[in-house]
């Protein structure tokens, strides 16, 4: 006999849980209580739940499993929501548990009552909620199963606060497995078939369930048949970005040449990703319809083949499993797999601009200094399209971005890729209006010994939306300039080491001496928002 809340803690061991990230609520104590006899579980205590969620989504990208996530209800759920949407549009297994109102106060509007499977319902792969604690396992183990099988994403399960104190008897589950999703040999067979008959084939990587051995196999047969290798839009690390193949990445602000390569290709061969509006230009580069390409479109879930997008050949695998079967096929090799990868090598050099703080060359610094295996994590801003650009990714787990576009994901992303990956170089990205959305959990990073590097990129702007001002309204700033804190000094108040940085020859010597500190460093780099992007300046967009 348990209570519901041990049963629940008992299933997310059998599961392989390792980590747990939460704010504490009193709507899930039993859950607190049945964890503070569970050693094989590590329990993360976060400062605002989009900083538990967003962790929680970074931790199942790098580890293939669903990243675990407890908040209260009501505002722990609201805060919790923006890590649920970036979940699902960035195809990441997570389960977020909600601490909810008894099962005898329902329908009265209780205490921060919300109808959860309600709230959730369009963000989540599957919102429910668990009335009889002797269901619990049968809940659980769905929710691994429904975050990880097909195109992967997050659950949510909402849990009243009685049933985690009811004692009953429970039939535990058995770990949950992604299911194994092999090729048609006779579809592998029609895609020889086309890529033989093709003159300008193109492929595309990105999506979810992309491993160490499927990056491998892919680019090992893109290189063989020298196919172009682009990625979609912050899926550059994919495959690693040295395969003399890789094209560079699709998104905001890709190679032109890259772009015109995409539009001339005959046959676009995409694995895994959707074709979002980011990667296709607002579904310009490729259309849904796309006249003049063959499409031949690589996805795990059977939904997503075809909802959006006109399929000359779909093949429903998984990546690693179609890299494994694509090795198979042979074809004359083409020659521009090698004229793309110089392209992109000349695109992702950069050089010196008339700044005082150029960002490009403090990229080219990083990549001399780095190990390769560096996880990048950033949230959204112009201030990433400098590392889009120009770091080099070495391949799956080394970068963590928010396809969904969201705000304050780069510093919460890399405390839980620190703490996943103890060994490794971790570097959080922020602009300054991006690292203040969640900036705190510096203090989470502090309190749990976490190791890592982290820059601000402080233009004293909302860099991106100044950007589309003076695009669409010029010279009427409006609602986008910030009056920032020091930076510097903030980090050293959290416990940090940090240092400010203004000129670009002062940054390598900044790094070094950042890098031979331990634990949570950081780099208050001012730029002028006139350096809006690594390719372009506010006069400029005005001129035009």
């Amino acid at each position: 006999m348990r209570i519901g809340g041990r049963v629940l803690v008992d299933q997310l061991v059998a599961q392989g849980c390792e980590r747990i990230f939460t704010v504490p609520g009193e709507s899930f104590l039993a859950v607190l209580d049945a964890l503070h006899d569970t050693p094989a579980i590590d329990l993360v205590v976060c400062r605002q739940e989009g900083g538990v969620a967003f962790m929680a989504c970074a931790d199942g990208t790098l580890t293939g499993r669903p990243g675990v996530a407890f908040v209260t209800r009501g505002p722990g759920a609201t805060n919790a929501s923006i890590g649920v949407h970036v979940a699902r549009q960035d195809s990441r297994p997570m389960i977020l548990f909600i601490g909810d109102v008894d099962r005898g106060t329902r329908d009265r509007e209780a205490f921060q009552e919300i109808d959860f499977q309600e709230m959730f319902a369009p963000i989540a792969k599957w919102a429910a909620r668990i009335d009889d604690a002797r269901r619990i396992p049968e809940y659980v183990a769905r929710a691994y199963a429904t975050a990880m099988n097909g195109r992967p994403g997050p659950v949510v399960l909402a849990l009243p606060e009685d049933m985690l104190l009811d004692v009953i008897e429970a039939v535990d589950r058995p770990r949950v497995e992604r299911a194994v999703q092999a090729c048609d040999p006779v579809t592998m067979g029609e895609l020889a078939g086309m890529i033989g008959a093709a003159e300008r084939p193109v492929a595309i990587v990105g999506g979810a369930g992309w491993n160490v051995d499927a990056a491998r196999d892919f680019a090992h047969w893109a290189e063989r048949s020298g196919i172009p290798v682009a990625a979609a839009f912050r899926r550059q690390d994919a495959v690693a970005n040295g395969c003399p193949v890789w094209a560079g990445n699709l998104g905001y602000g890709p190679n032109p040449k890259l772009v015109e390569r995409v539009r001339a290709a005959d046959l676009v061969l995409v694995v895994g990703p959707r074709l979002g509006e980011a990667t296709t230009d607002g579904y310009q580069l490729i259309t849904p319809d796309h006249p003049s390409q063959l499409l031949v479109h690589v996805h795990p879930d059977p939904e997503e083949l075809g909802s959006a997008y006109r399929a000359d050949l779909a093949i429903c695998a998984g990546m690693a499993e179609f890299a494994d079967a694509v090795l198979e096929i042979d074809v004359p090799p083409f020659s521009a797999g090698a004229e793309a990868h110089d392209e992109w090598t000349a695109w992702s050099t950069p050089t010196l601009r008339d700044l005082t703080m150029d960002l490009g060359p403090c990229v080219a610094a990083m990549r001399e200094r780095l190990p390769t295996n560096t996880i990048i994590c950033n949230g959204a801003g112009n201030f990433s399209g400098w590392w889009h650009r120009y770091w080099r990714y070495g391949g799956p787990g080394c970068q963590l971005a928010p396809t969904a576009g969201a705000m304050g994901y780069g510093v919460p992303a890399a405390v839980a890729a620190a703490l996943r990956h103890p060994e490794r170089c971790v570097v959080a990205l922020a602009g300054d209006g991006d690292f203040l959305m969640n900036g705190q959990e510096l203090a989470t990073a502090v309190q749990y010994g976490a190791s890592m590097l982290v820059l601000v990129i402080d233009n004293c702007a909302y860099g991106t939306i100044r950007m589309h001002q003076e695009r669409e309204f010029p010279g009427r700033v409006t609602a986008t300039a910030l009056r920032n804190p020091d930076f510097a000094a903030l980090a050293r108040a959290y416990g940090c080491w940090a240092e400010t940085v203004e000129r670009t020859e002062e940054f390598a010597p900044a790094l070094d001496r950042a890098m031979a500190e331990p634990g949570v460093r950081l780099l208050h780099i001012k730029t002028d928002v006139e350096a809006i992007t690594a390719g372009t300046t506010l006069s400029a967009i005005k001129a035009r």
